[in-house]
C-alpha cells in the first residue's frame, strides 16, 4: 500500500496561514518548519552583530535598515527563510512587490547581507540556506558558529567556533572562515572592526 505524501504548500499558502502566535516559521521546499525556540546566547550573538552592523552603516550613512522580522523568498515560490539577520537597502523596498503587506523580499538588490546564528538545526545554514542564497545572489552570507556546533568539514577537526563569511564572486560564494582573534573580512562592511572571538563572547 503506498502511503500518499502530504501536500507541500506554496508561498502563498504559507503565509495566509502563518499563524500569529508568536512563533518563527519559514517553508522549506514547500515544507512548513517551525524554528526552535531561540536560546538566550544565540540571542546575545544576534543582538551583538545587528548592533555593530547598525552602528556602522549609521555612520557610513547608508540606506540600510535591520527588521525585526522579514522573509527572504527564493525564486521557485516553495522557499521562504527568516534569517536571524536580514540587512536591507531601504532604498530597494520600493521595487519590491510582497514588501508592503508581507515584509517579504524577492531581490538581491534589496538584500546586501544575511547572517544565520547556527542552532542545533545547523545543517540548513550551511547546505540549504548556503545553496538558496547563492543562488539567489544575496552578495553577502554570515554563518556564526559560536558553539561550534556545524559538521567537521566546515569548522575543522576538532571542532572550533568559526564565522564563515560567503562572498559571491561571479554566481558562486567564495568561503572565508574566521577564528579566535581574526579580524573578520566584510565586502559589506570594510572597514569593520570586529574579531570572531568578540563574536563568540558575545554569547556569555
Amino acid at each position: 500500500m503506498t502511503q500518499a505524501l502530504p501536500k507541500l504548500v506554496t508561498y502563498e499558502e504559507f503565509i495566509e496561514w502563518y499563524p500569529n502566535d508568536g512563533g518563527r516559521y519559514e517553508l522549506h521546499k514547500g515544507v512548513i518548519v517551525e524554528m526552535p525556540p531561540p536560546t538566550g546566547d544565540h540571542e546575545n550573538v544576534i543582538g551583538f552583530l545587528a548592533q555593530k552592523f547598525t552602528l556602522e552603516y549609521a555612520r557610513l550613512q547608508l540606506p540600510y535598515r535591520i527588521p525585526k522580522t522579514g522573509l527572504v523568498k527564493t525564486p521557485n515560490n516553495e522557499t521562504s527563510y527568516s534569517p536571524d539577520i536580514l540587512l536591507l537597502n531601504h532604498d530597494n523596498l520600493s521595487n519590491e512587490p510582497l514588501w508592503k503587506k508581507q515584509s517579504t523580499v524577492c531581490s538581491s538588490a534589496s538584500v546586501p547581507l544575511i547572517v544565520e546564528v547556527v542552532s542545533t538545526n545547523w545543517r540548513d545554514d550551511y547546505y540549504d540556506k548556503l545553496r538558496d542564497y547563492e543562488e539567489m545572489g544575496i552578495p553577502e552570507y554570515w554563518i556564526a558558529d559560536y558553539a561550534a556546533l556545524g559538521g567537521k568539514r566546515f569548522i575543522g577537526n576538532p571542532k572550533q567556533p568559526t564565522v564563515s563569511v560567503c562572498q559571491l564572486v561571479g554566481d558562486e560564494y567564495q568561503i572565508t572562515k574566521f577564528t579566535g582573534s581574526s579580524l573578520i573580512v566584510s565586502p559589506t562592511f570594510p572597514e569593520l572592526n570586529l574579531t570572531a572571538q568578540q563574536v563568540f563572547d558575545a554569547a556569555l
